[in-house]
């Protein structure tokens, strides 16, 4: 099993609503479930509006996979929250041991 970690920073005005769309019931992880490899997402908030997502896959491969499949409403919803964020970068995919 693998974790996604993706670093943001928020918009202020936007820290509800990005609440929301990264939480575990939210935007993302709607679209995600529709996988079975993936088995759910944390959001944990830090400071100045930084917040890290951690999505929880079987592999790499079969996020990949997800992804290619689904890549126009993947990229949709990517640029539909974008607005919400002044950065957002992934900081890797670890395997959890």
């Amino acid at each position: 099993m693998i974790e996604i970690i993706w670093e943001f920073v928020v918009r202020e005005e936007s820290r509800e609503e990005f609440e929301r769309e990264y939480s575990a019931s939210g935007a993302w992880a709607e679209f995600f479930r529709r996988s079975p490899a993936y088995h759910g997402t944390t959001l944990l908030a830090g400071e100045a509006n930084r917040y890290l997502t951690l999505d929880r896959w079987d592999s790499q491969e079969a996020y990949e996979e997800f992804r290619m499949a689904n890549r126009p409403e993947y990229s949709d919803l990517d640029t539909r929250l974008e607005p919400l964020t002044s950065s957002e970068r992934c900081l890797g995919i670890f395997e959890m041991k």
